[in-house]
């Protein structure tokens, strides 16, 4: 079985076949979905798609891109929802500074994401992490200001320390993903890798260890060759698993039995409902 770690179901392109969409990544052998929230309001969303779908689970938080509706008062409702018994990490959390350009909105979003690691350590749940580069490169600024943010938190964690979390849609160097895998922190490959001039990002995987990865679609966005241009869903995470398989020398079976069990380990998923 497969898993999909990251999908965001409740935004409006899903709206009209949503059930569908679910019953295709079922019908694929789609295990288990992640959906993680971007604000208070989406994060609710995720949470009422883990509690009417037995096989959906969900994250909390605030996405970096919409920190201009980060407030202590709405925070304090992504606190709430942590607690609930389906969220499983906090998150998409972290540092985007390809859209946001503003020295003064960078800050902000390194301000606010403090409390974010420390809800984590709170409840003890995993973080999922949005890093991305001024003009997409592979590393910069961001890789180091959230590295630089994650260190220091990750000597506070106990119990946490051994699956912190997950860096969503790697799309940076070997440096910055040893730095991160030293935390113990895992990769989330999506479906850029299939795309032709994505060599970099190939040879990267190839010298990932399988215990370290996980399978995300990302839908609607990043959809995998064959399907590029059109809306990505869950029942994609097959052709990003293929690829894997492909640059490791190894089989499909193998690459879901990995990454499944990477999933479990990382959300604690054997201790849900």
């Amino acid at each position: 079985m497969l898993t999909d770690t990251h999908c965001h179901l409740y935004l409006d392109q899903f709206a009209g076949d949503r059930d569908a969409v679910i019953q295709r990544a079922t019908e694929a052998g789609v295990d288990k979905l992640l959906v993680p929230g971007m604000d208070l309001e989406t994060s609710h969303e995720a949470v009422r798609l883990a509690e009417t779908h037995s096989n959906i689970f969900a994250a909390v938080g605030f996405h970096p891109t919409d920190m201009q509706k980060f407030s202590m008062k709405n925070f304090d409702g992504i606190c709430e929802l942590a607690d609930h018994p389906k969220v499983v990490a906090i998150g998409e959390i972290g540092l985007d500074y390809y859209w946001v350009k503003e020295t003064e909105r960078r800050m902000e979003q390194r301000y606010n994401l403090l409390p974010h690691l420390e809800l984590a350590k709170k409840v003890n749940k995993p973080v999922i992490l949005h890093l991305r580069e001024e003009n997409d490169a592979e590393t910069g600024e961001a890789t180091n200001d959230l590295l630089e943010l994650l260190e220091p938190w990750h000597e506070t964690l106990t119990a946490l320390s051994s699956r912190p979390g997950v860096f969503h849609s790697f799309n940076g160097n070997l440096d910055s993903a040893k730095r991160a895998m030293k935390m113990n922190f895992f990769i989330g490959i999506t479906g850029p890798i299939t795309y032709k001039k994505n060599d970099s990002q190939r040879e990267l995987i190839r010298q990932l260890p399988l215990d370290r990865i996980l399978i995300e679609t990302d839908s609607p966005f990043q959809t995998p060759i064959p399907h590029r241009g059109k809306r990505n869903e869950p029942a994609n995470v097959g052709l990003i698993a293929d690829k894997i398989a492909e640059i490791h020398r190894i089989t499909r079976e193998a690459i879901a039995l990995a990454t499944t069990a990477n999933a479990i380990r990382l959300f604690a998923w054997e201790a849900q409902p």
